[in-house]
């Protein structure tokens, strides 16, 4: 099933109206979507690079809204809607323990690593961000400017190296932002517990 839905998202690259279907995927991704944008993203930057920033914007713009309607979900619609789906995927009492331990600056590097890298996934972390009250001004900030490195980085590397950056970003991408994810996990746990 999650591979249908991948190549149906991938399929919407080539309309006339993709950049609107890279829209609504960046909003929807960052609240409840399961494939990210970067796959409708990628083949649109291939296929026009002279719109890669362009597609880049619309990418980061959308995803921080979609954000904000996860942090509103969260926030005013925890009980109502997102408790009953977590319960009956059987993760409702992991979740609580994550929002238990979850405070600011662990919120904060949490959007930091999965706007950049999807580690945790987008949509966990902006509901997460709600449902603890994390300062809804702070959560913006910090998700323009990590869906929007990731999104302009992606542009100047397709712009600037084309199709054979899209293989190295398939196969090795995750592998690095993984890495990333990794130091700035470590780096926030030296500087909150060796300093």
């Amino acid at each position: 099933m999650l591979r249908k839905l991948y190549d149906w998202t991938l399929s919407l690259a080539a309309r006339k109206s993709a950049e609107w279907w890279l829209a609504i995927i960046a909003f929807v991704e960052s609240s409840v979507f399961l494939v990210p944008a970067d796959v409708l993203y990628v083949p649109m930057a291939l296929a026009r690079p002279d719109r890669a920033y362009r597609y880049a914007i619309v990418a980061t713009i959308a995803s921080v809204l979609g954000g904000i309607a996860g942090w509103f979900l969260g926030h005013y619609a925890y009980e109502a809607v997102a408790r009953p789906v977590l319960e009956f995927y059987g993760k409702y009492d992991e979740f609580e323990a994550l929002r238990m331990s979850a405070g600011t600056g662990f919120i904060l590097l949490m959007l930091i690593t999965s706007g950049a890298a999807h580690l945790p996934p987008i949509k966990v972390v902006t509901i997460l961000a709600g449902v603890i009250s994390f300062p809804l001004g702070w959560f913006i900030v910090s998700a323009i400017v990590a869906r929007g490195a990731r999104f302009l980085l992606l542009a100047w590397l397709l712009r600037k190296y084309g199709e054979p950056i899209r293989e190295f970003i398939e196969k090795r991408l995750g592998q690095l932002a993984a890495a990333a994810a990794g130091v700035l996990i470590l780096l926030y746990v030296v500087v909150r517990y060796a300093i």
